[in-house]
């Protein structure tokens, strides 16, 4: 899934390769390329002093893909969707990129997540 974004993302005109993904995979990736401007604008909001353009490509994947599961995906859990991305930036992108994506992830979350209380 991410390496279909990365790919989609570095090509620009590529269609990714869903052909062995799961359903929910599919519709993952999907979702994120659909939405991507949307997403885009959203993490630039955050991103204090990072274009979107200008980050790692793995980061724009990883942060497009758990910003569309804050949004879209609301049964997952945020810390879940946060934790995995996180994983994914440290394992894929670079020394710092774990505690950026957590960040930018984090006030995400907070923004697209947050519920009232009862006395609200």
């Amino acid at each position: 899934m991410l390496e279909a974004l990365y790919e989609v993302d570095r090509r620009r005109d590529a269609e990714p390769d869903t052909s062995e993904m799961s359903a929910k995979a599919v519709r993952l990736v999907t979702g994120v390329l659909q939405r991507r401007e949307e997403l885009d604008q959203l993490i630039s909001e955050v991103s204090d002093g990072w274009r979107v353009e200008r980050m790692p490509v793995v980061d724009r994947a990883v942060l497009r893909l758990g910003l569309y599961e804050l949004i879209y995906e609301p049964s997952t859990p945020v810390g879940v969707i946060v934790d995995e991305a996180v994983r994914l930036a440290k394992r894929y992108s670079t020394g710092e990129s774990g505690g950026f994506v957590n960040g930018v992830l984090s006030t995400l979350a907070i923004r697209h997540r947050a519920q009232p209380t009862e006395e609200e």
